[in-house]
């Protein structure tokens, strides 16, 4: 008998199950090296400095050739994903960024070294807004926030445990050696992903793959739902001119589409400002050791899983764009509050915890509010492309950072000024907010994006005790897409 399955409703109306969690884990892994990789050069910068010989503004291009990279990897590899999956960018991205970083533990001089860091971010762009997305299509609406920020807080483990790494081996074995660490390790981890992390779904509904393939993922996802004539729908939706760059860009998105854009550069502004300068204003402008300020700097990331998962589980139950604004307004204090603590070791560490509790929360939640934000066709592009016009905000914090230190700002100053960024991060969210709540305003939607419903058919109730809060606004539409 023909049994047709919306796989994007199936997926909704269960319960989270065995499957999926391991897709958050995969996901959680592969944004735990690049948060690894990401940071790493934070923690050697101070090392970097002295053996080397370098001024504060010579640290400018390398701690922003990753970040350079980032950008350019982000915005060609969401039309990729897109267009020839999720799992085949992942595993390309992996492989780039662990053998450049492995390289680059043997640079000669500073001009091999940036290079390097360029070509690794390229692999690092490509792999956190993909991971994401992924994690997203496998999410029930209910609790796609809360999953995206778990699986975000691997960006933060992964920095935290490369900076008490870094704490023992930079004096013990030199800061080569933790670039040859973030090297390895994914190398390590490729063989697994590839063997085991499945292709979107959705994704593969879309676009009309195979239905044994199909049929072979809905099985683990839920065996008691599909039998051998199962057929696999979900909501269909018209491209707009230009493909999925062009949907991000439609009247229906534009707007919104800047404001992510504007919120995100600002939200990474002042992670990579903290991720890569607070080691070295900690050690210059407190007078700490190059390990106290790593531990300094860890307990910046270890903050980070926290905020994620509280503002994670918040988005999933309140407005998310409220939670968001809260959340920017909230670390814009202790922001300032870190710069009035500069000689206090205790202190230091406490509010860095609640700055990294805000920061990475935020912008993790930003992340989640974008994949819920775009439909299935275009999501890796909406997320890949903020991520990467983001990276603009982390480029620009090389630079404020060292122009920082070459004026000579006194700590407190520093961080009196990044009040302004938290501001107007907290701005944009907010506008983007009202304009989705005028657009896609929608019965059951209370965070300004409609809940995904087929064609013809009203919209699945959610769990009892379960408030919806938003969900794919692009995936309400008149007609379906089946394979």
């Amino acid at each position: 008998m023909n049994n047709t399955l919306d796989v994007r409703q199936l997926i909704d109306q269960q319960p989270i199950g065995r499957y999926q969690k391991w897709v958050v884990f995969l996901g959680f892994l592969i944004i735990a090296l690049d948060g690894l990789d990401v940071a790493i050069i934070g923690f050697i910068a101070p090392q970097l400095k002295s053996d080397w010989g370098l001024g504060a503004q010579s640290l400018g291009p390398v701690l922003s050739a990753a970040l350079i990279g980032l950008a350019l990897g982000a915005l060609v590899a969401g039309p990729l994903a897109d267009r020839y999956g999720r799992k085949a960018v992942l595993l390309c991205s992996v492989l780039l960024f662990g053998i450049w970083t492995l390289a680059s533990a043997f640079s000669p001089n500073l001009e091999a070294l940036v290079a390097l860091r360029f070509l690794t971010g390229l692999g690092l762009g490509a792999a956190m807004p993909n991971a994401s997305t992924l994690v997203s299509e496998y999410a029930p609406a209910r609790s796609r926030s809360l999953l995206i920020t778990l699986a975000f807080c691997g960006f933060s483990l992964g920095a935290a445990a490369g900076g008490f790494v870094s704490a023992w081996m930079i004096p013990n074995l030199g800061w080569r050696s933790v670039l040859v660490l973030g090297g390895v390790l994914p190398l390590l981890v490729l063989p697994l992903l590839y063997w085991r992390l499945p292709e979107s779904v959705t994704f593969l509904v879309s676009k009309g793959a195979d239905r044994q393939r199909i049929l072979a993922i809905v099985r683990r996802l839920a065996p008691e739902r599909v039998n051998a004539d199962s057929t696999f729908v979900m909501p269909g939706k018209t491209p707009a001119a230009g493909g999925a760059i062009g949907t991000i860009l439609s009247p229906r998105y534009r707007f919104g589409t800047c404001m992510l854009w504007a919120g995100y550069v600002l939200a990474l502004f002042l992670v990579y400002l903290f991720s890569g300068w607070l080691p070295t204003l900690v050690k210059e402008g407190g007078g700490f050791s190059v390990s106290e300020a790593a531990i300094v700097t860890a307990c910046f990331q270890i903050g980070g899983p926290v905020g994620a998962i509280s503002v994670g589980w918040a988005m999933d139950r309140y407005p998310a764009q409220r939670v968001l604004v809260l959340t920017f307004l909230f670390s814009g204090a202790v922001i300032f509050a870190i710069g009035q603590v500069a000689a206090d070791f205790a202190w230091l560490c406490a509010i860095a915890w609640a700055v990294g509790f805000g920061l990475n929360g935020a912008s993790v939640g930003m992340n989640a509010l974008a994949a819920g934000f775009y439909p299935t066709e275009a999501r890796a592009t909406g997320a890949s492309w903020m991520s990467g016009i983001g990276r603009l905000g982390a480029i620009l914090s090389a630079f404020a950072g060292a122009q920082m230190l070459a004026l000579g700002w006194s700590f407190a100053q520093v961080f009196a000024s990044l009040l302004l960024p938290a501001g107007l991060a907290a701005l944009a969210v907010w506008l983007q907010g009202r304009q989705a709540t005028q657009r896609f305003s929608a019965p059951g939607c209370t965070s300004g994006t409609p809940p995904a419903v087929p064609a013809g058919s009203a919209p699945a109730p959610a769990p009892s005790g379960t408030p919806r809060r938003y969900a794919a606004a692009g995936d309400i539409a008149p007609s379906r897409q089946s394979t």
